[in-house]
């Protein structure tokens, strides 16, 4: 019976981002205002039956509702 070492566990690199970058707050915008562009992007998400790959549209979408909704 052969006996069996420990394998080192493996390093993953992180995925590509396709040149996204990850959403940030606005300089003037609030953390009650982020919260509604998130609760708007996933409705939005939820909208085309939670088909992925338009996160970044959504979010975009939502806070300009958001912006315009405070004006």
């Amino acid at each position: 019976m052969a006996l069996q070492t420990a394998r080192k566990p493996q390093r993953v690199a992180a995925a590509p981002t396709r040149g996204r970058t990850t959403a940030t707050a606005s300089p003037g915008s609030t953390q009650a205002d982020q919260a509604a562009v998130a609760q708007i992007a996933y409705a939005l998400f939820l909208a085309r039956d939670g088909e992925h790959g338009h996160d970044l549209e959504d979010w975009l979408r939502a806070e300009q509702l958001v912006r315009a909704k405070g004006r």
